[in-house]
Order: C-alpha cells, then sequence, then structure tokens
C-alpha cells in the first residue's frame, strides 16, 4: 500500500470482475489494500480464543474451503471485508488522499444549540459506492461458484456495510477562550473499524442458515428451518454447516486445535475445555524476564532492574 499502483504490474493480479475497477480507479487501490490488512488482523484478534482463529485469512486470496463454501465464518469475513473498503475510501476521501472525492456532505439536520457543522466529515456515500463495486466483484467471482453462493456473499457484503453507514456519527472540537467550550464545530465521522467487527461478531454468533430458493418471480435466501425468523437486511447468512474445528481435516477447512494455547482458568471459548475439544492439554513451565523495581530518578528517566519469573502455560493435546 506504501507504492503507487502501477495498472500492467499489479492489475492483473486481481479477479477479472475487479480488473476494469482497478483500471479505472488506480489512487483508490493502496486505500482498498489497507482495508484488506486491517480485516485480516481484526479477524484473527476477534476469534483469537475459538476454535476457529481465521488463521486461514492469511493465505489471502488463495482461501481455503471454511472461507470458500457458504460458511458462517465467512460470511463474518465478507461482511468485515466490505465495511473495511467502505471505510478506508470514505476516510482517504476525507484526508485529502483521493483526488476525485473529498470530504462528505454536510449534514441536512440542523446542528445542536452551541454547535456548527464544519471540519471535513468521512465521505461515507463515496466510500459505499466505490467500496460495493469492488467487494461485490469480488462476491461474483468465480465461474465454480453457485448462484446461492453469489448470493450469500453479495448479502453478506450489504449487511457489513449496513453496519458501517448505522455507525456514522457525530463528532466535535470545542473552540473558545482559555479552554472554553463556548461554541463546537462538529462533523459526521466513522468509528474504528474495530467497533465493526465487534458489531459483526455479534450477528455472526447468531447467523441464519438459509437456502436459495425459488420464491414467486425470483430466487431469494430464505431461511432453512421452516420455523425460523425471516431473513433481514442486517443478518449474516450462511449455507452449510461449519466443521467443530476440533480435527486437522483439509477438505472442510479445519486446522485442528491440537498446541493451540488454552486458558485453564477460563469458563469461554478459549477455555482448556472447549479450546482441546475435551483432548485434554500438557502444562510446561516458561521463565520470562521483565521490568521491576522500577523507581523515578531525577532528572528525568525511569530506572528499572530485570526480574526472572516463571509463568505456566498450557496447550492442547
Amino acid at each position: 500500500s506504501g507504492v503507487a499502483w502501477n495498472e500492467s504490474q499489479h492489475c492483473r493480479l486481481l479477479l477479472p470482475e475487479q480488473l476494469q475497477l482497478c483500471r479505472r480507479h488506480l489512487e483508490v487501490m493502496p486505500s482498498i489494500v489497507r482495508a484488506a490488512r486491517r480485516t485480516q488482523a481484526l479477524c484473527q484478534q476477534s476469534f483469537a480464543g475459538m476454535r476457529w482463529n481465521c488463521s486461514s485469512v492469511r493465505r489471502a486470496p488463495s482461501f481455503g474451503p471454511d472461507l470458500l463454501t457458504g460458511t458462517r465464518e465467512a460470511a463474518f469475513v465478507h461482511a468485515l471485508a466490505a465495511a473495511a473498503v467502505a471505510q478506508s475510501i470514505a476516510r482517504s476521501c476525507a484526508s485529502g488522499e483521493l483526488p476525485r472525492c473529498s470530504c462528505g456532505p454536510g449534514p441536512s439536520e440542523p446542528p445542536a444549540p452551541g454547535s456548527r457543522w464544519g471540519g471535513c466529515g468521512d465521505n461515507l456515500s463515496h466510500g459505499l459506492q466505490l467500496g460495493a463495486a469492488f467487494t461485490d466483484g469480488s462476491a461474483r467471482a468465480g465461474t465454480g461458484r453457485t448462484p446461492g453462493l453469489r448470493a450469500v456473499n453479495r448479502h453478506n457484503g450489504a449487511v457489513g456495510r449496513a453496519v458501517l453507514s448505522d455507525s456514522l456519527d457525530t463528532r466535535c472540537k470545542c473552540h473558545g477562550v482559555s479552554g472554553s467550550c463556548s461554541v463546537k464545530t462538529c462533523w459526521k465521522g466513522l468509528p474504528d473499524l474495530g467497533e465493526i467487527a465487534s458489531d459483526l461478531k455479534s450477528r455472526y454468533l447468531v447467523a441464519l442458515k438459509v437456502t436459495h430458493r425459488l420464491v414467486g418471480p425470483r430466487k431469494q435466501l430464505i431461511p432453512k428451518e421452516g420455523d425460523a425468523r425471516p431473513v433481514t437486511e442486517m443478518d449474516l447468512v450462511y449455507l452449510i454447516n461449519s466443521p467443530d474445528y476440533c480435527t486437522p481435516n483439509p477438505q472442510l477447512g479445519s486446522l485442528g486445535t491440537q498446541d493451540r494455547p488454552c486458558n485453564r482458568s477460563s469458563a469461554g471459548s478459549d477455555s482448556c475445555d472447549l479450546l482441546c475439544c475435551g483432548r485434554g492439554y500438557n502444562t510446561y513451565t516458561e521463565e520470562v524476564q521483565e521490568r521491576c523495581h522500577c523507581r523515578y530518578r531525577w532528572c528525568c528517566s525511569v530506572v528499572c532492574r530485570r526480574c526472572r519469573r516463571s509463568l505456566e502455560r498450557h496447550v492442547c493435546k
């Protein structure tokens, strides 16, 4: 992302559905690369203590079966990637990085008493428009993919952008004599992508299993179970059940949890009981060095000693 994109050198590496967009918007590609890297980091951070820990996202764009077959995990990744691309473009517009866009349009509603609209808000509308063109092209890619899988990927991408849109809020900066806040300048801004990832993980946990079926004149995504609630535009959806991810299975995209560190004192998903799938765990002692007995020395530094202590670690069998 730190270098200028070259049409012949870089764009040809993308999917055919994204090639023309890359050629028309070379200046946007560094923003999309940053979004991809942020998606990878946040996915692994969000699922660090779970059996599926999103490690396969590091192989992007060569995804494994866990992210290519319409699983619940693929739903999360598609939604987060769509939100990340839209947010990255929106912020790049506001920062002046992109020549074809600038600050977001001013809000139509009147400002709160004692405040005024100003500053440079994130250009959400441009981010959503260009981001959808890029990520929906990715969702449509692949001749071997079924219409149902393409529909699920597009739906989950739209969920990610909808969650991002709902997160747009008012940011303000105070002005006044001696630090007072007699006047506030406000604008519309997007939160850190970590907040979006947290929201999407909550939706991942209650995602709906669906089927792509003809309803009236066109096919729609409807719940697989007849008594399930209807699918809404804010629901993450998936087509097939995920494996338990306990044991290695390359055909299903499961890496297993052997040798994964676990927390013996936890009752959550990172507990040795759940993460190790009942196989048990091994315990070993590790000696670490750390700063200790720190004191302030006039002027102006902190002097510490180096202490050794033993830590007990646990890893799944």
